[in-house]
């Protein structure tokens, strides 16, 4: 059996670097120009309490930006509203047509939160090694 690296063939950007959130985030922007494929990872680490809910944005122009629907989305995004949730990863296939990704998370009656973070992989690319 033939082992292959993925290293070469994905370039992970952060959207939302891992943080304690009690309040709602939007990430930065990620630019898939050049690649054909992206994946978004939702990190979960701690929780104390509060909903905390991931939700991806998309645009073609960086600037204005809307929700992502189910269509371009392969799987779905979980809300994280229990001890349960806690010390995970959800990873969520990206189809769509836009350039620019960004991630957001709502979060919803913390006072303490949960650390979370989430990560756009880019894969696919025209010029691999990222």
């Amino acid at each position: 059996m033939t082992l292959r690296d993925l290293k070469t063939e994905l370039a992970p950007a952060h959207s939302l670097a891992p943080a304690l959130r009690t309040s709602t985030a939007t990430g930065a922007a990620v630019d898939l120009r050049g690649y054909d494929g992206a994946a978004v990872l939702v990190h979960v680490g701690a929780y104390t309490d509060g909903t905390h809910t991931p939700s991806l944005e998309a645009s073609s122009d960086g600037v204005s930006y809307a929700a992502v629907t189910a269509g371009d989305l392969l799987g779905g995004f979980a809300a994280v509203a229990a001890g349960g949730d806690a010390n995970s990863v959800q990873i969520v296939g990206y189809m769509g047509p836009a350039r620019y990704l960004r991630a957001k998370m709502t979060v919803a009656g913390a006072s303490t939160g949960a650390a979370t973070g989430v990560t756009v992989l880019r894969g696919r690319g025209a010029r691999q090694g990222g």
